[in-house]
């Protein structure tokens, strides 16, 4: 991974290390073991990795809710521990709870008063964003009828009501039906074109491959494999060709034949594996560092 950015990161973490004490004890939990880790801003970034690999610690310490133990993250070159870099983060939590008594307006008018918005311009974001995430018909139900679906939609509309940059989402399609599944993923394109950069964990590693556009895994708190989904899912000594019409017999004389006998090359590129695989062989077995 290249160090040296030609903008500033939206996130940028250097050697990055958390040990948890366990009290009454004398031992250790190592959450995260020199993590490295630079996400453009525009990107869809998605952090993998199995339970206990250091993902939710990652997401805490940029949130500034746990202090690392050493090394430094930053969010668009402020660090992580300031208050004012909150001003650039939304966050939407793998389980979010709202006040089921309110309708889905009143939740996004009080956070967006928390934010300091008021009259008619927090009118006006409140109906933009629930337009946004598909509840405008929603809006005046209370959210104790809400569906898990319809819950994660609206946790992604408070997310965005003070205009962040970084979109944090932590397993953002957790126990959601497929179709409530598709519609959060195609609220995260069109938050991405909107230039917004988002961090996502998940354990759906097929969504992971439909949005995002780098992705790192960790695995015992070391970054195991990143890059993009082509990188990671290439395989390198393989080339696979696509012809057009192609004669019988054409593979045994492909090499000096082909323009002769009419065959078209369509394309040629590696086979790729998927993304399931390279995530199991990333984090299966001892990380040797």
């Amino acid at each position: 991974m290249t160090s040296d950015v030609a903008r500033v990161s939206a996130v940028r973490i250097r050697d990055l290390n958390k040990v948890f004490p366990i009290h009454l004890s004398r031992r250790q939990v190592v959450a995260l073991r020199g993590l490295n880790l630079d996400i453009a801003p525009g990107q869809v970034y998605g952090l993998l990795g199995p339970n206990g690999s250091g993902k939710s610690t990652t997401l805490k310490i940029l949130l500034g809710l746990v202090t690392p133990s050493s090394g430094t993250s930053e969010i668009f070159g402020s660090s992580s521990s300031s208050v004012s870099s909150r001003i650039d983060v939304g966050f939407l939590p793998e389980n979010p709870y709202f006040y089921k008594f309110l309708t889905g307006r009143e939740t996004l008018s009080f956070y967006g008063k928390l934010c300091g918005l008021s009259g008619a311009s927090l009118k006006k974001r409140v109906a933009e964003l629930l337009e946004l995430v598909g509840l405008q018909d929603a809006g005046s139900r209370r959210i104790g009828g809400y569906s898990k679906g319809m819950l994660q939609r609206i946790g992604l509309a408070q997310s965005l009501v003070h205009d962040p940059r970084l979109l944090i989402l932590d397993e953002p399609t957790a126990g959601v039906d497929p179709a409530g599944s598709r519609a959060i993923r195609e609220l995260i394109l069109a938050l991405k074109s909107r230039g917004k950069t988002i961090l996502l964990t998940s354990h759906l590693l097929e969504q992971v491959q439909e949005v995002c556009d780098r992705i790192g895994i960790l695995a015992k708190g070391h970054l195991v494999r990143e890059g993009t989904l082509d990188d990671l899912t290439g395989v390198t000594n393989l080339t696979e060709y696509v012809i057009e019409n192609a004669p019988p017999g054409l593979e045994e004389e492909i090499a000096t034949l082909l323009a002769l006998r009419g065959g078209k090359m369509v394309s040629a590129s590696h086979p790729r594996r998927n993304l399931e695989s390279v995530f199991l062989e990333a984090t299966q077995g001892d990380v040797n560092k």
